[in-house]
């Protein structure tokens, strides 16, 4: 299975589980069925209840808001992850926020999936990576799939809280089948560990690979699912006792994914370094792109400077 059947699948399941739940997005009816086909059949399964929408990402966000106080758990599905932040207000002051006002009387399960992250040559607008301006909203769940785990599952998980979650799914990943933690490396005592999440968990295995192949370093990856609140306490216990942990990630340096993960390890790791996206727009050219995320070769080459430390 494709990671983009298993969320798929996991609509489909959770559409026919609850008669009240909705579908919002844009072009996300057949035969179109969104711009990446993660919603391709529920229209057609479902003709009451998935509802294509203008281009207006505070307008469909504000509506699931709405209809999720009355009663109506709402899935939003963002064309592109880089046009949320037009619906930023109504995340953080109606969707994370309405629950607390109103003293617990009433429920707000609205899931918003936004496709994130370049690799696809989409340039400036398109191939950002913007969770970290969502993560620390209080009321709000920050989550991101990848194929080394179920991204149905994690679909299910989040609709199961009937609270508002935001998860984040790298466009790449849509096409790759889904692998399973058991693919992740995990060997015994290893020599450095890799955090990481989305789209960056593939180069971070690949890495681990090579590490092992022709540097004979023992690396562990971590896959992080859930990015805000953040589980520092999860973390530590799957760094263990390795003192070399490497972070990355393909969002822009500073207050992002590396910097939890310092905050969550000070006192416990001997070495610590980052690996991030430019700091600067990401540029219209698949291979300048390619070079400026965090790949495989730099991965390689951060876990090597740590292991030479001691």
């Amino acid at each position: 299975m494709r990671v983009v059947e298993s969320i798929n699948r996991a609509l489909h399941d959770l559409m026919g589980a609850d008669l009240r739940l909705v579908i919002l997005g844009e072009d996300v009816l057949d035969p179109y069925g969104g711009a990446f086909k993660v919603t391709k059949g529920l229209s057609s399964a479902y003709k009451d209840r998935v509802w294509t929408t203008p281009i207006s990402e505070g307008g469909i966000v504000g509506m699931a808001a709405g209809m999720a106080i009355k009663g109506r758990p709402v899935i939003v599905e963002l064309m592109f992850g880089d046009f949320i932040a037009l619906a930023a207000d109504q995340i953080i002051n109606h969707v994370a926020k309405f629950r607390w006002m109103y003293n617990d009387q009433v429920e707000v399960p609205v899931i918003i999936r936004a496709p994130m992250g370049g690799r696809r040559g989409y340039g400036p607008t398109h191939s950002q990576s913007l969770e970290k301006h969502f993560c620390g909203v209080p009321g709000l769940t920050v989550l991101a799939t990848h194929e080394y785990a179920d991204p149905g599952t994690l679909l299910h998980r989040a609709f199961a809280s009937r609270s508002p979650h935001l998860i984040i799914e790298n466009k790449v990943m849509y096409s790759r089948p889904v692998l399973g933690p058991d693919a992740l490396p995990r060997p015994a005592d290893a020599d450095v560990v890799i955090l990481t999440y989305g789209g960056c968990v593939e180069h971070a295995v690949a890495a681990a690979k090579k590490l092992a192949q022709e540097e004979e370093i023992a690396t562990t990856v971590v896959a992080v699912e859930q990015l805000s609140p953040f589980p520092g306490d999860e973390v530590r216990s799957q760094v263990g006792n390795c003192t070399r942990v490497v972070a990355v990630e393909e969002g822009s340096p500073g207050w992002g994914f590396a910097s939890e993960c310092a905050r969550a390890l000070i006192g416990r790791v001997r070495h610590f370094s980052a690996l991030t996206g430019p700091d600067h727009p990401i540029p219209s050219s698949r291979d300048w792109e390619d070079d400026l995320l965090p790949g495989v070769n730099a991965i390689q080459a951060a876990c090597i400077e740590l292991f030479q430390k001691g």
